[in-house]
């Protein structure tokens, strides 16, 4: 199946990187956060790639024209050759379309500048370029696929919890609950959709607003819920937190052990 990101924002909440860097390059470990999105989706069988490129298209694309396997793999340099030891280079299969859809655009805008690409897909994956998970992807599909529904995405509680108020209408506390133990859900990406989505949308409607409204409306739009991992990198501290797990060696959206980098010394 072909996999649109979405990559093109200018990341305000991440400002400090964003401002030299598009906030899909920004490093968690070694790698962009978009790398390891990808990966995750090039381990799932699930390889071919449209990026919706839009703030700093250009350092986007730089890292692609110019990628090197040896940036991601241990290498011996004799001369002016280099041998690539251990593992195989994941990203050497990977077909990766860019496309610029401009900087101000929307989600929804950047998925309908790329309609063209995947409107001869029965099903196509689409996601943002800033969170990552473990969830099975492939179960994933195969409820989507028996559910009839034309578009579907993950539902996932807030990763920092909050505790909510169940109040009277006199403002008396019934309980206090925390978010991960309530029925609080929030639009975590990893969407997978059919080409119908076209037919609920128009050119500049926010993805997730008036369109998602129009599949509620019959039906059509589908959540899968998961309390597995997930984590979005909107600030400098949610960074920081995927930082410290690659320090540590823990990597739960990296589904090959053998490709895992171990903790630094």
């Amino acid at each position: 199946m072909k996999v649109v990101l979405f990559c093109g924002g200018l990341g305000t909440r991440i400002r400090d990187y964003s401002e030299s860097i598009p906030k899909p390059m920004i490093p968690v470990g070694q790698q962009p956060i978009m790398w390891h999105i990808m990966n995750y989706y090039a381990e799932h069988g699930h390889n071919d790639f449209v990026l919706c490129l839009g703030h700093k298209a250009n350092i986007i694309k730089d890292f692609f024209v110019n990628h090197r396997s040896q940036m991601y793999s241990d290498c011996v340099v004799h001369g002016d050759k280099v041998e690539i030891i251990g593992a195989k280079n994941s990203a050497s299969d990977w077909r990766v379309s860019m496309i610029d859809t401009g900087v101000w655009r929307n989600i929804g805008g950047r998925l309908w500048a790329v309609r063209d690409h995947v409107k001869n897909e029965p099903i196509f994956l689409a996601n943002y370029s800033d969170g990552l998970t473990d969830v099975n992807l492939d179960d994933m599909i195969e409820k989507f696929k028996a559910s009839g529904a034309v578009a579907c995405f993950l539902a996932v509680h807030p990763p920092v919890a909050y505790h909510l108020a169940n109040l009277d209408p006199n403002g008396r506390v019934r309980e206090f609950i925390t978010s991960d133990h309530s029925e609080v859900w929030i639009n975590g990406g990893y969407f997978i959709m059919t080409p119908k989505i076209f037919d609920y949308m128009n050119d500049g409607e926010e993805l997730v607003v008036e369109p998602f409204q129009r599949l509620i409306a019959e039906n059509k739009l589908m959540a899968y819920r998961y309390n597995g991992f997930w984590r979005s990198m909107d600030t400098l501290r949610d960074r920081q937190v995927l930082e410290d797990m690659v320090e540590r060696g823990e990597m739960p959206w990296r589904l090959n052990a053998d490709a895992v980098v171990k903790p630094r010394s």
